[in-house]
């Protein structure tokens, strides 16, 4: 998922906090994703419902 997420911020030069923002009203997830956090199904779900929905 965390390389998902990472090809999309760099295709759409977004600031990792933004997609946080936008995904989940958090700007930390992008890092705390890089840091190992695991999100659950639900978050899944709306981190890739965001991304089919940008594309």
């Amino acid at each position: 998922m965390l390389l998902e997420i990472e090809r999309f911020l760099k295709a759409r030069a977004m600031a990792p906090t933004l997609f946080g923002r936008l995904v989940a009203r958090d700007p930390r997830l992008v890092h705390d994703l890089r840091r190992g956090r695991e999100p659950g199904p639900r978050m899944r779900a709306r981190i890739a419902a965001f991304i089919k929905a940008a594309q």
